[in-house]
């Protein structure tokens, strides 16, 4: 059955793995539409920082990490296991469990 674009699967366990929604997100286009945002959470600040997916970068020799450049731009390599959340036009369309 096909799922139109821009819809969330819902797999049996309730929630998409985060790299397999990383991975759609990044090459299909109509189920990235709008503004998509990731929540990950930062260790030093002990907070949940959001940032623009379109900023992410994903390096070819890590599979479960993505970079992010600072505001001091020192690159920073985010493993996918520290997303809280991802959301699109401000809503969050998936959440870890705490």
């Amino acid at each position: 059955m096909e799922r139109p674009a821009g819809r969330m699967p819902s797999p049996p366990s309730g929630m998409i793995p985060i790299h397999e929604l990383l991975s759609r997100i990044r090459w299909d286009r109509g189920f990235a539409r709008g503004r998509i945002e990731i929540g990950y959470l930062d260790r030093i600040e002990k907070r949940v920082i959001r940032v623009p997916f379109r900023e992410l970068r994903f390096p070819e020799d890590r599979h479960h990490v993505f970079e992010i450049e600072d505001a001091g731009g020192v690159r920073r390599r985010i493993p996918f296991h520290r997303v809280r959340e991802v959301r699109r036009d401000g809503r969050a369309v998936w959440r870890r469990p705490c």
